[in-house]
């Protein structure tokens, strides 16, 4: 019974990270829980301190009548930390207690051979940054941190090959003994999509489906407004969707993965040989929106073959939004070619019910999402 109770504790917090402030009707209506239920919980955080009452809301029905009593998350004083582990970046930031970003440190970094020295070079990022907002080490709640791979719900690990250096790791328990400091540590796409969710393009949706495309291809699902995460935490992983048998070896082990054709990498080097001067993402970017014939066909292509993988996740999720993010995220040939796609091949009604777009956030979704469920992580206490 206590581990129910916590579980629905973790929902109610869950739904207040991604929504905001809500009366207690609406977190019954968001989260399925009785309102008996969500009454109890929330009047124990209440008394917990780790939520608190506000009166900023609408009246009811448009109408003259006082607004409806909303409930938010309360974090204590001090600070918490996000930190961003991407293939070639480590990227950290200090916030405040409601999880607004104080200071931010950013570092190129190949990360993909080198767990331990990874997490020694963020560990000094961290003092730093909480250094540079001014926020005592001794005052820190705690930090949320994402890794480009799937981490293992059981041990904590990350769980395949995807990052060689760091198999068999645990990057929590790491970290913590560098900082001193309780961490939560999760997949990046799923963090990218709590911060759409939370801050982006996904604001008010409860069922989404994130995609990241940068140097791979990865995916976080919103399910419910809750993040899923499957038995094993291996939920989303779109880039490792098999497309051909005798395709190219994926660094996941498999032939023929998505990622082998769609990642940023395979498409600088489809495009190279029509250019002189050496591409790069930022470059490929701007020559798709001067409508670059060469670059809009190959990013077109792209995002068809995105949006076919897509349309099969559309009709077993139902999603009512796709969020494009990553590098490639804001290229609008990839996502007007995912919108056909999946219009193409997915069941009309799931397609007609869907919304593709980019996400709103860019390059710093992860490390939005990695403060975000560090503040939650210090709110729930548990």
């Amino acid at each position: 019974m206590e581990d129910l109770r916590r579980a629905n504790r973790r929902l109610v917090v869950a739904h207040l990270v991604a929504d905001g402030p809500q009366s207690r009707a609406q977190l019954s209506r968001s989260s399925g829980l009785s309102a008996t239920t969500v009454s109890s919980l929330v009047n124990e955080m209440l008394e917990g301190g780790q939520v608190r009452e506000t009166a900023q809301g609408r009246p009811h029905k448009g109408g003259s009548g006082r607004p409806p009593v909303l409930v938010e998350l309360a974090t204590p004083p001090g600070g918490v930390v996000g930190v961003d582990i991407g293939h070639g970046h480590v990227r950290v930031a200090a916030a405040g207690p409601t999880g607004e970003v104080l200071a931010e440190r950013v570092r190129r970094l190949d990360v993909d051979m080198a767990g331990l020295s990874t997490l020694d070079v963020a560990a000094t990022m961290i003092r730093t940054a909480l250094a540079d907002a001014g926020l005592a080490a001794s005052g820190l709640h705690g930090a949320g941190m994402c890794v480009p791979a799937p981490i293992d719900r059981e041990t904590g690990t990350v769980s395949t090959g995807i990052l060689p250096g760091w198999r068999g790791l645990d990057p929590a328990r790491e970290l913590e003994e560098r900082i001193q400091a309780p961490v939560i540590v999760d997949n990046d796409a799923n963090l990218g999509a709590l911060a759409e969710v939370r801050h982006g393009a996904a604001r008010g949706h409860h069922d989404v489906v994130y995609v990241k495309l940068a140097s791979g291809v990865g995916s976080g699902l919103i399910l419910g407004g809750r993040v899923h995460r499957g038995a094993t935490g291996m939920a989303g992983e779109l880039g490792h969707v098999q497309i051909g048998e005798d395709g190219d070896v994926c660094r996941c082990g498999n032939r023929g993965c998505l990622e082998t054709r769609v990642s940023a990498r395979r498409l600088l080097a489809s495009l190279q040989p029509a250019h002189d001067e050496e591409l790069t993402l930022p470059l490929v970017l701007e020559l798709d929106e001067a409508r670059d014939a060469g670059v809009r066909r190959v990013l077109s292509d792209a995002g068809t073959t995105i949006g076919r993988a897509l349309a099969d996740l559309c009709n077993h999720l139902n999603p009512s939004i796709i969020v494009i993010g990553g590098p490639l995220g804001g290229a609008a040939s990839v996502v007007d070619a995912v919108r056909h796609a999946v219009d193409r091949y997915a069941q009309p009604a799931t397609a007609e019910a869907v919304e593709v777009t980019s996400g709103e956030l860019g390059e710093r979704a992860e490390i939005m999402g990695a403060v975000t469920m560090a503040v939650a992580m210090a709110t729930a206490g548990d």
